[in-house]
């Protein structure tokens, strides 16, 4: 059996800690905090004995030393990780990885930066999205371009729609203001607003999320939307997704 702990850390970070209780093996997902992580996983009894990567960025591989140092963790991450720490094993596109009988996928979902990686485990309608997908948004192009950042979503589209989005920030007030902004009409997204405000107004996190749910109301996943298209511009959805893209940057 899986089991996924969240915990906030930095300012803004959700921490993961997945846990197999049957080979009582525990995944870092990410390591924006080291020493938080290490906290809450003594807090549940566990030992970290992985660390899976999303990408490179300090606030998602700054960690990876501190807790290897502290528990011997294999280190599992795309290339571009290399710019922050040693990796045991490089991971890509089509590759998987496994904590104990439990496989999860490697998916390209480059864009925010270009090694971007998800962790999809088919088998628990879960994926690690990092900063590639938010509630409500996406991450920022850093290092990628319009239409590889479009492939990226377009391969988180095609999961199951009951997949459970476990996104690595809690930004999504700001990204309901853009939302609604992009797409002013669509009456599920004003419901799903109006149920963040509720969650945000009782400190509660509102990540994860469902890509169900994302895919109805989401503006950066809908580019692919004729009324997007039409109202964002672009013959392609790749392009309407760059006008958004871009529009979210200056907004």
């Amino acid at each position: 059996m899986l089991t996924v702990h969240q915990f906030p850390c930095l300012s803004d970070n959700y921490g993961f800690l997945l846990h197999n209780s049957v080979t009582n093996e525990t995944a870092a997902i990410d390591t924006p905090d080291a020493a938080e992580y290490l906290k809450q996983a003594e807090a549940k009894g566990w030992t970290i004995t992985h660390i899976w990567n999303t990408h490179w960025h300090p606030d998602h591989a700054g960690g990876n030393k501190a807790i290897v140092e502290a528990t011997g963790a294999r280190v599992l991450a795309p290339k571009e990780v290399e710019k922050l720490s040693p990796i045991d094993r490089v991971v890509s596109h089509g590759d998987c990885v496994n904590l104990g009988e439990h496989r999860a996928d490697i998916i390209d979902v480059s864009g925010h930066t270009n090694g971007h990686i998800a962790y999809h485990i088919v088998e628990e309608g879960m994926a690690f999205v990092g900063d590639a997908i938010f509630a409500l948004g996406c991450g920022r192009m850093f290092e990628g371009e319009p239409k590889q950042f479009w492939s990226s979503l377009e391969r988180i589209k095609r999961m199951s729609t009951a997949t459970t989005l476990y996104c690595a920030h809690e930004y999504t007030e700001a990204n309901a203001e853009f939302a609604l902004h992009a797409d002013p009409d669509n009456a599920a997204l004003h419901a799903y607003v109006d149920e963040i405000k509720d969650k945000r107004s009782r400190g509660e996190p509102t990540v994860p999320t469902v890509l169900k749910r994302e895919l109805a109301t989401n503006p950066f996943l809908r580019a692919d939307d004729p009324a997007m298209m039409a109202k964002w511009g672009g013959s392609e959805p790749h392009e309407t997704f760059a006008a958004l893209r871009q529009a979210k940057d200056n907004f």
